[in-house]
């Protein structure tokens, strides 16, 4: 397996106290913990967009779907996730 290159962020965080001294104490404000947190939730996320894509194609009449639509669903959501990475950075 490669190494991936790191990158070093700051962030600040506003919770409210009663939250930040719970999460602190359960050790959730680690910087391990939170990179565990945040990769969970990217894979979530993932998944939740394969669910949204396979709903869509359910949805669509059985056996009406040509190749050449296929390939244009395939290609709107390959669109639809490039928009929502451009958008983001």
């Amino acid at each position: 397996m490669t190494q991936e290159q790191s990158v070093q962020l700051e962030l600040t965080l506003t919770l409210p106290d009663t939250l930040a001294r719970e999460a602190k104490a359960q050790g959730l404000l680690t910087a391990e913990t939170l990179e565990d947190l945040i990769r969970a939730e990217v894979q979530r996320r993932r998944v939740a967009q394969l669910f949204v894509a396979a709903d869509r194609l359910a949805a669509i009449p059985k056996f009406s779907l040509t190749e050449t639509e296929i390939e244009a669903e395939i290609q709107a959501l390959r669109d639809e996730k490039r928009g929502i990475r451009v958008r983001r950075r």
